[in-house]
């Protein structure tokens, strides 16, 4: 492998050379002739010459295509019988159309097979996705629960508060009437007993 790139970087090396004789005027500078001694050194020199000019479209190579055998034909027009004149010849060709047939059949049982697959996938990620939205509401639905009860409980703590601020109310309020109701019999004794006039006195 360094031999042949060493090889190919002497031929650049001399091409270049050539185009630039002293009495030649080239439009570009030669570059200097730099072998890579490590794979690193070689893979820096490629990244250069494709950053020398970013514009250009870099080979990209495609990925290999699936093998696929040959379609069968769709009129076989030398069909080979088991007569006794054949020749020797006629075995092999037997031999290879056989076993293409073979490789068609096995293509088409591995292709079925992957489909089934590929169907089996699809049916375990639906479910996968209906077992968890189930799950997901069930969870809903028990925090819904929990809110309503937090809330049911709330509300009637603050209906025993209010129940509880007015019977406090009522009680102040007897209280209060209680106390005015004494207020006027206590006046009212007062009144009894202190003499309307006093006897003697002109």
């Amino acid at each position: 492998m360094k031999g042949r790139i060493h090889r190919q970087l002497r031929k650049m090396a001399a091409h270049t050379q050539k185009n630039n004789k002293p009495g030649k005027s080239g439009g570009k500078e030669a570059q200097p002739l730099i072998l890579p001694k490590t794979p690193a050194e070689e893979q820096r020199l490629k990244l250069e010459r494709l950053m020398r000019n970013p514009d250009k479209a870099a080979p990209i190579p495609e990925g290999p295509k699936e093998w696929a055998p040959r379609a069968p034909p769709e009129f076989v027009r030398d069909v080979m019988g088991s007569s006794a004149g054949a020749g020797s010849g006629e075995f092999h060709v037997y031999r290879h159309l056989r076993r293409r047939e073979y490789q068609r059949q096995d293509f088409l049982d591995k292709m079925s097979e992957k489909q089934e697959k590929d169907v089996d996938y699809l049916l375990k990620l639906e479910q996968n996705k209906r077992a968890a939205e189930e799950r997901t509401a069930k969870r809903r639905k028990k925090r819904e629960k929990l809110k309503q009860k937090k809330l049911l409980a709330k509300k009637a703590k603050m209906e025993d508060k209010d129940k509880d601020d007015g019977d406090m109310d009522s009680d102040s309020s007897g209280e209060e009437e209680r106390k005015e109701e004494d207020g006027e019999e206590e006046e009212k004794e007062d009144d009894a007993e202190t003499p309307s006039f006093i006897m003697g006195r002109k």
